[in-house]
């Protein structure tokens, strides 16, 4: 199974729907992942507005 990228959050994803957003258009054109451990501390979770740990595309086509 392929992974896909969340166009709205940029979470990445082996499912048929974003376990965050819950959005189901899912793309599966997606550039580069950075993995995010401790988002309070983090620059890129800063830069990325993101607040969770997770894995995260850093562009959705």
């Amino acid at each position: 199974m392929s992974e896909k990228a969340c166009p709205v959050c940029h979470i990445v994803t082996s499912g048929n729907a974003c376990p965050k957003c819950k959005t189901t258009g899912l793309s599966d054109d997606f550039s580069g992942i950075v993995i995010i451990f401790d988002p309070a501390n983090s620059a890129i979770a800063r830069a990325m507005n993101i607040a969770e740990k997770g894995r995260y595309a850093l562009k959705v086509r």
